[in-house]
């Protein structure tokens, strides 16, 4: 069941595409003090809190303070309260069950037992927004109420799950052609190559490097000979300067953000001195999302949108600040403090908030302050993509996903965990977040595998990748000035190529399991406590997700480790499959084990009475039999079967067929007649 509770009047955030009618009744449970702005709820000491999408630490997010602030903020670590995106969905699973879901576009603090352990305290900047309450018998069963409510997740094109890879520094189409030849010659699956702000001509949104890139058409389509799309970023930001038409179109309509004086607002990204495209304004997004047909025309089938929170580098007004403060401390006497506070200006002027507070948008003839709909930047961004493809590749789907993102964006693409670190933790840290994803409606996401800073080494790549292996998105993308880490470049070469043969062998179950989850708002990636309510061990397990209906995958996730302790809460059936080639299937009691894995090895588990499909692979999505799949099973006497989701894997409307396999007395399993 689910209420709505209203709370002054919001700014409208088209999150939910039909609202349930309000209530008159107290928001139950919750003692809400309006001049605080806050909501508070007393914790049970069993009680566990899930959700709040893309953040820091466990899957169970008690204990710490969160903020739905959208946040170019690379240091991902423990400390954080905010990065990319804001995600206003938890729920809290105890004596008492439901899920809270605030639909508000400025910033969200969720006190989650940190001030005290026992309290929750959800405070917003003003008083004007819907809270919903959603209540269920299971986690499960107020997740999928949820997403009922705020309508079906994106759906990619198939060739989407195929292994994409990126690096900042593919300055030019010889190291586009050099990526795809070394994979091709190598036995390397490979989908796509992505392209960063090298391919722009002086970081211009919509325009092509011409000396770099001089025919970008002409290469998307000897890529697309070889089995290989290109996916080339748009930014937020747009550079100011005179003749060049986006930017001047954009000041002629009054399509940008503006100052408080009216005039439109100035910030420094890449080109340097940007404009900001009032996406929050539908006839300014509408122009925006036009913009993408230039690339499109160029045989362009995929986008990642990013620097959309959006990220401002500075203004002229910080910039002047920094100039005030730094002429302050000349003079003063060089002691220890100075020398602080000299280190510290220019972070601390960049890193500040208040310039949001001084862009405005135009919305139905009002004028709004960013700081009330920051959260909504990087969502209405990329449904500007995504409307204009519904003109503009009306037949077809085009992959699409963003950096910064709110609840209802998930309806328009997916979402990256953004810029990471070739860390341990964070290989971790990409594994809890994909529940928490899920539950709001993200299920096309996946972190830059081995990370985006830092350099990576080679067991850390190869362990990223065997977690990568699952997630929809999977993509190695690193920054320029880190160690180049595309596979070729290591000594398990055998290794590497195993670990990429693998997905494409799991494809037929990896995207049959999207496909269902999407098109029947459920979870694709749970936590073990979600399936398994009553056991406490199950609760506690935050290194072992469920996927799907059949899987549990349980990844290496520590340096030097050849193997790890697993959790069965039910007897499941071991597959390990070597790169020498060797299938090796085990049957495990419930309770702890010790797992083998090896640095290459590929690893997970078969719940009983399953089956998966599987393919014989292939070295693109496009040689991957989905027609023509055979089964890994566990049968244990009960009838063993599965509903197969296939389809085209291109066509927008997703009109796929649903077969049910199901495995007969003497092994062979079959379809049965629809």
């Amino acid at each position: 069941m689910i209420q709505r509770y209203v709370y002054g009047n919001m700014i409208e955030t088209d999150t939910i595409p039909v609202k349930p009618e309000a209530g008159n009744e107290p928001l139950p449970g919750f003692t809400v003090d309006e001049k605080e702005h806050s909501f508070t709820y007393p914790l049970g000491k069993e009680d566990r809190i899930y959700g709040l999408g893309e953040n820091v630490r466990g899957i169970n997010k008690r204990g710490w303070i969160y903020q739905s602030w959208a946040s170019d903020n690379p240091d991902h670590l423990e400390d954080a309260v905010s990065l990319y995106a804001a995600h206003n969905f938890l729920v809290v699973d105890g004596e008492e069950r439901f899920g809270l879901f605030l639909d508000y576009g400025g910033k969200v603090t969720y006190d989650i037992g940190y001030t005290e352990m026992n309290r929750l305290t959800i405070r917003v900047n003003d008083f004007n927004l819907d809270v919903y309450r959603i209540s269920g018998d299971s986690v499960l069963s107020i997740v999928q109420q949820f997403r009922e409510m705020i309508g079906r997740s994106y759906i990619p094109p198939r060739w989407a799950f195929g292994f994409g890879q990126s690096r900042w520094g593919y300055v030019c189409e010889a190291d586009v052609r050099q990526v795809v030849r070394k994979h091709r010659e190598l036995g390397l699956p490979l989908d796509s190559v992505y392209l960063d702000i090298d391919y722009m001509d002086s970081y211009k949104d919509f325009t092509v490097n011409p000396e770099r890139f001089p025919d970008l058409a002409g290469l998307a389509s000897e890529m697309a000979g070889q089995g290989v799309h290109l996916v080339p970023i748009i930014d937020a930001a747009i550079k100011k300067e005179e003749g060049y038409p986006v930017s001047d179109e954009g000041i002629r309509k009054g399509y940008f953000c503006t100052d408080k004086d009216g005039k439109p607002f100035e910030g420094a990204v890449w080109p340097g001195i940007s404009l900001f495209p009032d996406v929050l304004n539908p006839e300014a997004r509408k122009w925006f999302g036009r913009l993408y047909k230039v690339l499109l025309d160029m045989g362009i089938e995929g986008f990642w949108n990013d620097m959309n929170e959006p990220s401002i580098f500075y203004t002229e007004a910080s910039l002047e600040e920094i100039r005030t403060r730094l002429m302050d401390t000349v003079g003063a006497t060089p002691d220890v403090n100075t020398f602080f506070e000299l280190t510290g200006i220019i972070r601390e002027v960049f890193q500040k908030d208040e310039i949001y507070d001084s862009i405005y948008h135009h919305v139905n003839g009002k004028r709004i302050r960013h700081t009330d709909v920051h959260n909504l930047y990087g969502y209405n961004m990329t449904r500007a993509a995504a409307e204009a493809f519904e003109t503009l590749a009306k037949d077809r789907r085009i992959l699409l996903f963003s950096r910064s993102s709110c609840i209802g964006m998930h309806r328009f693409g997916g979402t990256w965990m953004g810029d990471n670190k070739s860390w341990w933790s964070h290989l971790a840290l990409n594994f809890r977040m994909l529940p928490s994803l899920n539950m709001c409606g993200f299920l096309y996401t996946g972190a830059d595998l081995g990370g985006f800073g830092s350099d990576v080494t080679e067991d850390l790549l190869m362990r990223w990748l065997e977690l990568g292996i699952f997630t929809p998105l999977m993509r190695n993308h690193s920054a320029l000035g880190t160690r180049e880490q595309e596979v070729y470049r290591f000594s398990d070469l055998d290794g590497f190529r195993h670990v990429l043969r693998m997905r494409y062998v799991l494809l037929p179950y990896l995207y049959s399991e999207y496909m269902k989850a999407a098109l029947d708002n459920k979870m694709l990636f749970c936590p073990l406590a979600f399936d398994y309510p009553e056991d406490r061990r199950a609760q506690e397990t935050e290194d072992q997700l469920m996927l799907g209906d059949s899987l549990m995958i349980a990844p290496v996730m520590q340096q030097n480790a050849r193997g790890r302790m697993v959790y069965l809460p039910e007897s499941m059936k071991l597959f390990r499959f070597l790169k020498d080639g060797k299938a090796i299937e085990t049957v495990l009691g419930p309770g702890d084990h010790y797992v083998e894995c090896e640095l290459s090895d590929v690893i997970f588990f078969l719940r009983p009475d399953h089956l998966i499909p599987v393919s014989s692979g292939g070295n693109c999505v496009a040689e991957v039999d989905f027609d023509h799949v055979h089964f890994l099973t566990y049968p244990v006497g009960n009838e063993a079967c599965y509903e197969y989701y296939t389809d085209d894997g291109i066509s927008r409307q997703a009109a796929g067929t649903r077969i049910l396999y199901r495995m007969d007395e003497d092994g062979e399993v079959k379809a049965l007649p629809q």
